[in-house]
């Protein structure tokens, strides 16, 4: 049974099922330039718009700076480790094929069912946002849409029209082909960029030095019936009480500003569909992470100099920060920018998304339908459209709260599977080319995973039982359906 269990994809079997005739091949399209667009374009998005002022007034205060440098320090580690897996084995599915041909078939099923939790609850949760932006935009206009399609049963309404309308949408842009959606993509990326470097450059101009004071606030219990802030494992495994701000706030801002990091990973599910892959995917997994991490720090810094960090706005803390200074023209360019910049991280991650169904798919682990390619466009239109369905129902029905944290534990989860990965094929596969090589292997490695698990330790209970929950469904699927259907049976 074990034998079943973790057998192992052949390396060069899983290249060679990229040049299949028989559809099952993706079209290579992509630069180095078109990665590095993908995963700007997918990283900057809910983090900076939202979750630094979630981070900043519930967690570290105006050290938030440091959390953001934090879980930086920790992509980057895991991105060395991606940028040498997607450059040697460059093939869709991203950490599910990695773990595929390196730990085996039933790892490599609980990674690619992860990703589909960490994909799709990520564009349902960022589509739901671009509706609220939009929402408030069209009100500025002096546009009121009726709530009652705007906003899901749970929250007053009957459906969230737009958010639904939008993962539609995008879904019919992924389908028309990679290229189109690159150039999409880099229009888009490049307002949202424009609109970061304004918040930057102007909000200095209204930075107030006696908001830095104290950097680091004391550490205390939060105050009775704190919304939703929860008590980290690593808390309540050692008896630790719940503490906000000191040290610890640092670190649990950290865990939960991770999710505005998703995205480098992404970028990897791309690889098949990379004209130089061994050149191109560490240009654009590592390129794109340093970028994304000097925008958050700077734009994390600037925010907290304006306004208070007590004081800053949990839904929209940049728009909010302009609004306190009497700059509300600003702000509504700032709202400009995230519908735009949400619109590409939905986009992005529904491709990625998409990816790994495909390889699933072709491995057999999943129907075989999900890995058809279209005939004229060269994606994989049926699992793309599958998948927007399912989550335009979810971003149109469900109310969703407390998912970015879902999605982190899920990122967090896979990272420490690829840095894993990494040390195994060293060992397994010593001569096998590498165009990029991750440095000072086994440390930095094994250096990403203990990091990796610090972060996920310092998320709550509640997302930790949550998580096991999925894992054990996926489970079942994979017993009474992916071990029947392998190719590799």
């Amino acid at each position: 049974m074990a034998n079943v269990l973790f057998r192992t994809k052949n390396i060069e079997q899983s290249i060679q099922d990229t040049d299949e005739p028989e559809g099952h091949g993706l079209r290579r399209e992509l630069s180095a330039l078109d990665l590095m667009v993908f995963g700007v374009g997918v990283v900057v998005g809910t983090g900076i718009f939202v979750l630094t002022g979630t981070a900043a007034k519930d967690y570290a205060g105006p050290a938030v700076a440091l959390s953001f440098v934090l879980a930086g320090f920790v992509c980057g580690l895991a991105a060395l480790c991606y940028a040498e897996f997607a450059s040697t084995v460059p093939v869709a599915g991203s950490a599910y094929t990695f773990s595929y041909t390196t730990l085996g078939e039933l790892p490599a099923w609980i990674i690619g069912w992860d990703l589909i939790l960490e994909l799709a609850l990520g564009v349902g949760v960022v589509s739901i946002g671009w509706s609220g932006y939009l929402n408030s935009l069209l009100s500025q206009a002096g546009l009121e849409l009726p709530e009652a399609i705007t906003a899901a049963p749970g929250d007053g309404g009957k459906v969230n029209l737009p958010a639904l309308l939008l993962v539609l949408g995008v879904a019919v842009i992924l389908v028309f082909g990679v290229k189109l959606s690159a150039r999409f993509n880099l229009v888009m990326v490049t307002i949202k960029i424009a609109i970061v470097l304004l918040v930057i450059f102007a909000g200095l101009f209204f930075v107030k030095s006696g908001n830095y004071n104290p950097f680091v606030p004391d550490s205390r219990p939060p105050a009775s019936g704190h919304g939703g802030l929860k008590a980290p494992l690593v808390q309540t495994l050692f008896g630790f009480e719940p503490q906000i701000y000191g040290a610890m706030g640092i670190f649990s801002g950290a865990a939960l500003v991770f999710f505005a990091y998703i995205g480098f990973d992404v970028v990897a599910t791309a690889a098949e569909e990379t004209r130089k892959p061994q050149r191109d995917m560490p240009i654009g997994i590592l390129g794109s992470l340093v970028i994304c991490t000097i925008l958050y720090v700077s734009v994390s810094l600037v925010v907290v100099g304006m306004q208070r960090y007590d004081m800053l706005s949990s839904a929209a803390p940049l728009a909010e920060a302009f609004r306190s200074v009497d700059k509300g023209w600003i702000a509504t360019i700032i709202s400009i920018g995230a519908v735009a910049g949400l619109t590409t991280v939905c986009m992005i991650l529904m491709m990625g998304q998409s990816r790994v169904f495909f390889a699933m798919s072709r491995d057999g682990l999943l129907p075989p339908l999900f890995a058809r390619v279209h005939p004229k466009f060269g994606t994989p239109h049926v699992s793309t459209m599958l998948i927007a369905v399912v989550v335009a129902a979810i971003a149109g029905f469900t109310p969703i709260h407390e998912i970015d944290v879902m999605v982190n534990i899920g990122t967090l989860f896979a990272f420490l599977v690829v840095a894993a990965s990494v040390l195994i094929l060293r060992r397994t596969r010593p001569e096998l080319p590498r165009a990029f090589r991750v440095p000072f292997v086994p440390w930095l490695p094994i250096l990403s995973m203990l990091a990796t698990l610090w972060l996920m330790i310092n998320l709550s209970g509640e997302t930790w039982l949550r998580f096991l929950v999925w894992m054990v469904a996926g489970f079942a699927v994979y017993f009474f359906y992916g071990t029947r259907h392998s190719r590799l049976r």
